[in-house]
């Protein structure tokens, strides 16, 4: 059973930055696609970036310029680093990761962008 628990969320000013982390449990993490999705309230759950094993990424237009997504296959981590953040940034953000076939879900992790 994967296991993903995401953390780095909180609350912060419009044009400020955070960096989420989530760790994986399964060691072979490193061989799959990694993403970051976010849901606000009362909207469906968005892609927001990808990451290949190679190191690959991928953004979604909204974010794109402000968000990098990076991992370490070493520490079973994916990273989101979010700069210059707007007020509809805020949402549950999720880590996902794709293991032959099944989609496996962190917790997720609250960021809260407002002055």
């Amino acid at each position: 059973q994967v296991q993903l628990v995401e953390s780095g969320g909180g609350l912060v000013q419009p044009g400020g930055s955070l960096r989420l982390s989530c760790a994986a449990s399964e060691s072979i993490f490193s061989i799959y696609a990694l993403g970051w999705y976010r849901q606000a309230p009362g909207k469906q759950r968005e892609w927001v970036a990808a990451i290949s094993p190679g190191g690959r990424t991928n953004y979604a237009d909204s974010v794109k310029g402000r968000f990098t997504i990076s991992r370490d296959n070493d520490k079973n981590t994916v990273y989101l680093q979010m700069n210059k953040l707007k007020p509809e940034d805020t949402a549950v953000y999720y880590c996902n990761v794709g293991i032959l076939g099944t989609d496996y879900w962190g917790q997720g992790t609250q960021v809260t962008i407002s002055s």
